[in-house]
């Protein structure tokens, strides 16, 4: 089992943290009333990654320590300068599962090697303020890094950390900053422990690819906007397996993006390479959805019951939907964790890889982005137009509902093509993209009013069996019925006003 901490720190080198240097007087921070010494802590932590240090390239760090209060497997995700997740498990000889799926979307099939050790004695001293509560940790860092591949390469350095108390205001930080530099101290040069090492004991990670140059042509652009999707979906994947907020949702609007890149993009990039990978961002797509659809279902229906006068609450139903959510989120998560520790998952990530390092250009991507891609997203408009005068042109029912759900697919995809054009084209396409997400939200509600009602018919049918009163889902079922009337209502005249704003 992995548990979680928010780590805010920030590391100090500088002639007060060098050799055999006392620790900085800090009773003067403002804040502080008192220091304590926590003694000295001896450190043994072996870091992981691939051979060719993926986790390293990526800003992240696993590692094996032993000493200290939270010995165990450690695994750090950026969050922000300064700022990391840090994922714990227990003590094991070999790396946690929890931990090994957090970082598959980097490793894949490489293996995970020793690469350093470090050996730390750090001196601990704990601010606190007059309640005694704690403000944050500062320890003085003696290292010593001993590279385990690569030339055995060793390093010893001194440095200084301090580690906001969890929960704490990072304004902090500022002040007890402000006195070290007094004390002649300055930000550390290396972003964390292990960067210095590789650094100073053998070769270092690998860089990060050098920002492309600024597109020219319509298939820089393009590449440009598939690079973004795929790295998004590649980062976005621990905070999908951690059921972060929103990392579903992101993570499948990455994958509908690049399949809609490369269906409205088709004289660009070859079709005959890009749709078997397009079929799988669809499958994808579609298992990321099981949790998504569901999420938002349970946000509209607990909304909706919110609004409801207690005279028209009959029976547990809070009760019930909070037990009917509960079942089919565990059931779709485990089936998602499922998805992404799979070998199909796993080898869609390797052609999306080979497809942004070596794209199948056709002769279309060497043009210019003011005639290939302005073409290519006026017929995506085209067909939105001709969906959404069919779904007008429909009476109520079943077969306008499925018109108005073609016709938000295809603004999606509208909308997708925009986003890609408007380095290149400038105002027009950017005023598309507003267009096409106002059109794709009023579409959007109106399925999800299709959705919801399917969801009020299931569970009044429980409610029933259960001897339960069914008469508050026919209440929010009648509630439903208005909204989709509303939208169908507010389309021919939104429609109206995006057609005469459209500008490419």
């Amino acid at each position: 089992m992995a548990d979680t901490k928010r780590e805010i720190e920030r590391k100090y080198e500088g002639p007060a943290a060098d050799g055999g240097t006392r620790m900085p007087d800090l009773s003067g921070v403002p804040g502080v009333a008192g220091v304590v010494d926590k003694g000295v802590a001896e450190l043994d932590a072996t870091y992981y990654d691939t051979p060719d240090q993926r986790l390293a390239t990526a800003s992240l760090t696993l590692r094996r320590r032993t000493g200290g209060s939270d010995a165990g497997w450690h695994l750090k995700l950026p969050v922000a300068d300064g700022v990391r997740d840090e994922i714990r498990a227990p003590l094991s000889d070999t790396v946690p599962r929890a931990i090994a799926g957090l970082v598959r979307s980097r490793v894949r099939d490489a293996d995970l090697v020793p690469l350093v050790r470090l050996r730390s004695a750090r001196d601990i001293r704990h601010l606190v303020d007059d309640s005694g509560a704690l403000l944050a940790e500062v320890s003085l860092d003696r290292v010593r890094a001993d590279r385990l591949g690569g030339g055995g390469g060793t390093a010893e350095w001194t440095e200084l950390e301090v580690e906001l108390a969890d929960d704490g205001d990072p304004a902090f930080l500022d002040k007890v900053e402000k006195k070290l530099r007094k004390t002649g101290l300055s930000r550390s040069a290396s972003p964390s422990k292990l960067a210095r090492a590789l650094g100073e004991t053998g070769k270092r990670a690998r860089k990060k690819p050098a920002p492309a140059p600024d597109p020219v042509t319509a298939g820089d652009h393009v590449l440009a906007y598939l690079r973004a999707q795929y790295e998004a979906i590649v980062e976005l994947d621990p905070a999908v397996r951690r059921d972060l907020p929103d990392s579903v949702h992101s993570m499948r609007v990455a994958t509908r993006r690049m399949r809609s890149t490369f269906r409205s993009y088709g004289k660009i990039l070859d079709r005959d390479v890009t749709d078997p990978i397009g079929d799988e961002l669809k499958w994808l797509a579609g298992e990321l959805g099981v949790d998504r659809d569901q999420e938002v279902l349970t946000e509209r229906l607990t909304e909706s019951l919110g609004l409801l006068p207690r005279t028209l609450l009959s029976g547990p139903v809070r009760t019930r939907l909070r037990t009917w959510a509960h079942a089919r989120h565990g059931g779709s998560r485990r089936r998602l964790i499922a998805v992404l520790d799979g070998k199909r998952y796993l080898a869609l990530l390797t052609a999306l890889d080979a497809l942004v390092t070596g794209p199948p250009l056709l002769k279309a991507a060497a043009g210019d982005p003011a005639k290939v891609i302005a073409k290519a997203v006026r017929k995506d408009f085209g067909t939105v137009a001709g969906l959404v005068e069919e779904a007008l042109d429909r009476p109520p029912g079943a077969d306008r509902d499925h018109a108005m759900h073609e016709a938000r697919k295809k603004a999606k995809r509208t909308r997708y093509a925009a986003e890609a054009a408007a380095p290149a084209l400038g105002g027009p396409a950017a005023g598309l993209v507003k267009s096409m997400k106002s059109l794709q939200g009023l579409l959007g509600d109106h399925q999800d009013s299709v959705m919801t009602r399917g969801a009020l018919r299931e569970l009044a049918a429980l409610a029933h069996a259960a001897g339960e009163s069914s008469f508050t889902y026919g209440v929010l079922y009648g509630r439903e019925e208005r909204r989709a009337a509303e939208a169908e209502a507010a389309l021919p005249g939104a429609w109206e006003t995006i057609r005469a704003q459209s500008a490419l």
